[in-house]
């Protein structure tokens, strides 16, 4: 069954009760999915499944006779083995030689043909009347003392894991419940866990441009509804200029209360690239958007249910309205609640943490898996010196940052003074986006398996200029600034800290669509050169984490075909270390399309290190009907007949080292 409009179908038992027990059952297979339920929507049976079963063949097993006088069974060897923190010494027992009623204490190890059982200390063994090995305590368990509160290395690191695994959990659930192939195929979406304030505890490694400023989206809404949140809401925002980076990424929060509904304990999140969310051209990044409003639909703190009841008018007059509304609401609306199921899932896990470990544990690890994040930058900060570097962009614009050491307070502090100023194109990122960018660098020179969170920016102090294009003001255009300014961004501070070299530099990005599809991907090139290695071919790097969709996939469910996609050897950036090789990659079209490009590095190489080469520039061209090929800009916006094509040539990182 489904609710009618939804593309999730959930199986309940025919209830010979009627209907009303059918949705019943549904509803509550609902809620535990996905947090709520729509009451007003009406039911369709999607399909009807039965199932016979055979009897199987009828068996008795038959009870032996037990002698009382047997003897005692006696070992045919002794050894040892180790179990709970200490050796035992063990008798070895076959198991053909033990009698029915045969008893055994351990530490103890029965060997069959096919196996070997082992008792342990406080356990015992006996055969019973049917032959069967049936294992029973003999001895109370001894009491473990309490997990505490104080930090210990070894749960520590069972914590950090825990709420990693929390967060990828959410993300299959997305992934296995979202409508679009951007969210359900490419993965362009990211989950993670937060404490009661809004900061970051821990993430799956999905997309780190959203994971480093999804708290401030967090913030957010905690800050404009604070004393208004119920038991069943859940939030939903985009607004670049309140916590957002851009308008396709649309951020659902959940917040976690205690057993009384009365205290929030902690948030979950989850931030998915929708694939339209409006503006001047299908799929939402037109190049030529100048202002927030061209863009799509500016979502600032909409509550996306309400004490479990999910607001779909209100949802669906929001996604149509403005001058540039939404083309295909229905499947931000099954996007949407696949994100709400992806959060009720973080929120029932961490109450199970809650019952297994207590809240003053699970709490207090909060803390300490942060401090140990902030901690594990401070020892890459020991290592750092003063630096400084700039990246120029292809619109002309400079990102500069200057670091500075203090090792006395073992701080560092990422300066962006210097920067351009606010662009009248829309490559300018907001302030989340770049200081997501300084969260995502540091992590990486952290050599320990620790969760990215709020931890790894506290010895960080970042300074952005206000009305630079690293923190515009309302109402610039903002949704290359998210996607490229941001891999610009990357590229700056690995610069300035001498550790990798540089990337592509862009991330590609491809929209095309009409009224009925719309489409979005980014394009992979090689991954960054470094000293000692080689960059890996063919792999998106950086800010995206994404992937692209199957070939099946995309033909199956787009009028395109995918007529060329392949490693282009041998054009990595040169040097004693060479960076990854790029991509080509040609779609055609069987259908009359809107295409919009959003991508750099066709005018202005990246960058070599250490005397290497700088990387190869893209090529964006379109392969008309005739067979000419039409070259574009990087960021260009045209129209596609039935048969034509699109041709994207990725760039390349530069190389390290001078070659030898």
């Amino acid at each position: 069954m489904r609710y009618a409009g939804s593309d999730t179908s959930l199986e309940v038992a025919l209830a010979p009760a009627g209907a009303a027990a059918m949705r019943r059952a549904f509803e509550r297979a609902h809620r535990a999915r996905f947090g709520f339920v729509d009451r007003a929507k009406p039911l369709t049976i999607e399909a009807v499944a039965v199932e016979a079963i055979g009897g199987a063949a009828r068996f008795a097993e038959r009870a032996g006779a037990i002698d009382p006088e047997a003897p005692r069974p006696l070992a045919a060897a002794q050894t040892r083995f180790f179990s709970h923190g200490a050796w035992r010494e063990a008798g070895v027992f076959q198991r053909e030689a033990l009698a029915l009623g045969a008893r055994i204490a351990g530490p103890a190890l029965i060997i069959e043909p096919h196996q070997t059982i082992v008792v342990e200390h406080g356990w015992g063994a006996e055969i019973t009347a049917k032959n069967h090995v049936v294992l029973r305590r003999l001895r109370p368990a001894a009491r473990r003392a309490a997990i505490g509160a104080n930090v210990d290395p070894v749960m520590l690191e069972i914590f950090n894991n825990l709420f990693m695994s929390i967060a990828e959990q959410m993300g299959v659930t997305l992934q296995n419940t979202a409508y679009s192939v951007n969210i359900k195929e490419r993965l362009d979406f990211s989950c993670a866990l937060f404490d009661a304030e809004g900061r970051l505890v821990a993430n799956a490694p999905h997309m780190p441009v959203h994971l480093g400023s999804m708290d401030r989206s967090v913030e957010t809404v905690i800050r404009l509804n604070a004393g208004k949140i119920r038991v069943g809401d859940v939030f939903a925002l985009n607004a670049p200029y309140n916590g957002g980076t851009h308008l396709p990424d649309i951020t659902v929060c959940t917040p976690v209360f205690d057993l009384s509904g009365k205290t929030i304990l902690f948030w979950v999140a989850s931030r998915g690239h929708h694939a339209d969310i409006g503006g001047i051209a299908p799929g939402s990044m037109s190049p030529r958007a100048t202002t927030i409003e061209e863009e799509g639909v500016y979502i600032d703190n909409f509550r996306l249910v309400e004490r479990g009841k999910f607001r779909d008018k209100a949802l669906a007059d929001l996604l149509t309205s403005g001058a540039y509304p939404a083309r295909n609401p229905v499947q931000n609306v099954n996007d949407l609640k696949a994100q709400i199921a992806a959060n009720e899932k973080g929120a029932r896990e961490l109450r199970r943490m809650v019952e297994a470990f207590s809240l003053e544990t699970v709490v207090a690890y909060m803390g300490h898996v942060q401090d140990n994040a902030a901690e594990s930058v401070r020892r890459v900060i020991d290592r750092l010196k003063d630096s400084e570097f700039a990246v120029e962009t292809d619109q002309g614009a400079v990102i500069k940052v200057k670091i500075t050491v203090d090792r006395a307070a073992r701080e560092a502090t990422v300066d962006f003074t210097g920067t351009s100023p606010q662009q009248p194109n829309n490559f300018n990122a907001p302030e989340p986006v770049a200081r997501a960018a300084a969260l995502y660098v540091f992590r990486v020179m952290v050599d320990d398996e620790i969760p990215m969170n709020a931890g790894c920016l506290r010895p960080i102090r970042i300074v952005i200029p206000d009305g630079s294009m690293l923190s515009p003001r309302y109402p610039a255009a903002v949704v290359a600034g998210n996607v490229e300014t941001s891999q610009a961004v990357v590229d700056c501070l690995f610069g300035a800290l001498g550790a990798l070299g540089s990337a592509q530099g862009t991330m590609n990005n491809l929209t095309f669509g009409d009224a009925r599809y719309q489409y979005y991907e980014t394009i992979c090139s090689g991954a960054p050169a470094g000293p000692g290695f080689d960059g890996a071919a063919a792999v998106h790097t950086h800010m995206t984490n994404s992937r692209l969709t199957d070939p099946e996939v995309l033909e199956s469910r787009f009028p395109v075909v995918l007529e060329d996609f392949h490693i282009r050897r041998g054009s990595g950036g040169k040097g004693r270390w060479s960076a990854g090789d790029g991509t080509l990659r040609r779609i055609r079209f069987r259908e009359p399309m809107a295409l919009a490009l959003l991508s750099g590095r066709r005018e202005v190489h990246s960058f070599g290190v250490e005397g290497g080469e700088p990387g190869s520039l893209g090529v964006n061209r379109v392969r008309r009907r005739d067979g000419r090929f039409e070259t574009l800009h990087g960021c260009a916006q045209t129209a596609l007949e039935a048969g034509e094509a699109i041709e994207i040539v990725t760039p390349t990182g530069g190389g390290w080292g001078k070659r030898e």
